[in-house]
């Protein structure tokens, strides 16, 4: 009986370098860098200009990359948006997060956030912006993977320490002397996990407080982390701090209890 041709181990090779050199180009494309040349993205990926080329086109006629005819420069297309749309739907924390983050910016009037890890950055899944004309936000898909970030070292201190001191000499997770947190990560991430929350104190940038911490669902295992995030200039006060500590463990414990989590486990 016919069947389908044979493919031989050098074609399987073949398309999975492709599909992964595809995906290598579509995460190019940043919060930061949203618009991208061939030669940008070509530097970004380390793949010839040709290749990224030709790779752009097939995901332009996909529709999940878009061509300015004007500059000949791309950026993501809304097909990527039906893509992910049956993920999001389907992310537990993220749907049980959303009134919540509601409530925590009403209360607090600061930006709040739901992020999840991919094993090595915490991703943004979902915000709720501040009504401050000065504010901090961060995009939907805005990923983090310095250590600075308070999202990413209440991540890291659910891990085992020698994962975690892997990630950050592997370079996967980034520090810098001159972060102004204590040099030993791993009595800091201790501390974190004790605490239930993490502080970014200007560590990232000079102007920027946030404060995150870790949701849980039903099994006690980290599953999500909600930041608040807001101006310094709005958070001098030692009681402004604690207020903004104890508003972000508090919705994230609500949302643990809605997904099964008990102080008891």
């Amino acid at each position: 009986m016919a069947g389908r041709p044979r493919q031989d181990e050098g074609q399987v090779q073949g398309a999975a370098a492709s599909l992964l050199n595809g995906l290598a180009v579509l995460e190019a494309f940043s919060v930061q860098k949203p618009v991208l040349g061939v030669t940008e993205v070509a530097q970004l990926v380390g793949l010839h200009k040709s290749t990224v080329s030709r790779i752009l086109g097939g995901l332009t006629e996909a529709g999940y990359v878009q061509r300015d005819e004007e500059t000949g420069r791309y950026k993501l297309g809304l097909g990527l948006i039906a893509l992910s749309g049956p993920l999001l739907a389907d992310l537990d924390v993220r749907r049980a997060a959303v009134p919540y983050l509601e409530q925590l910016t009403e209360s607090t009037k600061e930006t709040s956030a739901i992020s999840v890890w991919n094993g090595h950055e915490a991703i943004v899944v979902e915000q709720v912006a501040s009504p401050y004309q000065v504010k901090h936000t961060a995009a939907i898909g805005t990923r983090y993977n310095k250590f600075e970030s308070s999202s990413v070292r209440v991540f890291l201190a659910e891990l085992a320490p020698a994962l975690a001191t892997g990630l950050i000499e592997s370079g996967r997770i980034l520090r810098t002397a001159e972060d102004g947190l204590p040099l030993d990560h791993t009595a800091h991430l201790q501390d974190v996990a004790r605490l239930a929350y993490a502080v970014n104190d200007g560590s990232t940038a000079e102007e920027e407080f946030g404060v995150s911490a870790p949701v849980r669902d039903y099994r006690g295992k980290v599953v999500g982390c909600i930041t608040a995030s807001a101006p310094r200039s709005r958070v001098l006060k030692q009681a402004s701090r604690e207020t903004l500590v104890q508003a972000v463990q508090n919705s994230a414990t609500k949302i643990s209890i809605r997904l099964g989590w008990s102080a008891a486990i």
